[in-house]
């Protein structure tokens, strides 16, 4: 079809009023077939009728959205030269009447569509929670904020255990590093991992990583400081095998009294309080330390957690250790 063809059936289309208002109603949002009928105060058959007109000549397009098909005008996708035919029709019919009640009309509709779902969380409120998580997983939320890690991260997950986190995080980091000084809990981390290929297992401690110097840009410490003997000394392993402002996370066990833990689970520290934490990350290089309890979770049964993130100091003063060979 040739251009001046194609003006002239833009323009038999435009030629209709009732198809203008519905275009300018359309232009910006997506409605129903039932929302345009009760916006331009008329009978299903004759919106229908129009909205076929209208897709035949690509003004309008059309989703489906579960039982419902959803239209809007699709601005975005037309030629310049077809929106610039519409900005010219628009100004026209903005101005009249007829456009002022429909836009009135519209506004009441995308209102009720609010009130619909302002009425759904004001009698679920006490029960959203729950609600959420039996539709999306008690997780969703923080499988979503993953995504803000830069794509191309290398982490270190640091006494990774049997990989959860390393598996949970390989979707979203161009290399992981996943270091266990168990040879027990590595053999399970490489079943578990096998098929990310860009998840690297290495045995080790975390007293002496098996990971170079400023090799990292994350690293992470998920419940396994209570374990070591010395905490310090792996904290300062940590930074040496960050970026200079790298970031370190740790997620661990608040001071408590259940002696028991000892024995039963190997624990070497009853939990820590913030004040060790804090010393002791500075005097490892780090800086920008921040510490927040967590709120225990309803089906939780042990001590309460908390979260320590910390900045690898910038600083070119300090003195970097000797790379470390990887077994």
């Amino acid at each position: 079809m040739n251009q001046s063809c194609a003006v002239v059936d833009h323009l038999s289309v435009l030629s209709d009023a009732i198809r203008v208002r519905m275009l300018a109603v359309l232009e910006g949002r997506e409605l129903t077939v039932s929302e345009l009928c009760d916006v331009l105060q008329l009978p299903q058959s004759t919106v229908s009728r129009h909205l076929k007109t209208l897709s035949d000549g690509d003004w309008v397009s059309s989703r489906r959205d579960g039982t419902r098909r959803l239209y809007t005008l699709p601005l975005g996708d037309m030629e310049p030269s077809v929106r610039r035919l519409w900005q010219v029709v628009r100004e026209q019919v903005v101005a009249s009447r007829a456009a002022s009640d429909d836009d009135r009309r519209l506004k009441q509709i995308l209102s009720k569509r609010r009130t619909k779902s302002e009425a759904f969380f004001s009698s679920s409120a006490g029960q959203w929670s729950r609600l959420r998580d039996e539709l999306f997983g008690a997780t969703s939320h923080l499988r979503a904020m993953v995504r803000l890690l830069d794509p191309d991260v290398v982490v270190g997950d640091l006494g990774c255990g049997t990989g959860n986190v390393s598996e949970w995080l390989a979707p979203f980091a161009r290399r992981i590093i996943a270091v266990d000084a168990s040879k027990e809990m590595l053999k399970s981390a490489r079943e578990q991992l096998t098929a990310h290929r860009h998840v690297e297992v290495r045995h080790g401690a975390l007293e002496k990583l098996p990971i170079e110097s400023g090799e990292l840009d994350v690293a992470l410490m998920m419940l396994v400081l209570h374990h070591l003997p010395e905490p310090q000394l792996a904290l300062v392993e940590a930074a040496r095998t960050l970026k200079r402002g790298g970031r370190l996370l740790i997620l661990d066990m608040v001071s408590h009294e259940r002696e028991d833990y000892r024995q039963t689970m190997g624990h070497v520290w009853l939990g820590f309080s913030e004040k060790e934490i804090r010393k002791w990350l500075a005097s490892a290089g780090f800086k920008d330390v921040r510490w927040s309890p967590l709120p225990p979770e309803s089906r939780a049964r042990g001590p309460s957690l908390f979260v320590a993130t910390a900045r690898r100091s910038s600083s070119s003063t300090e003195k970097e250790k000797p790379n470390v060979s990887c077994e």
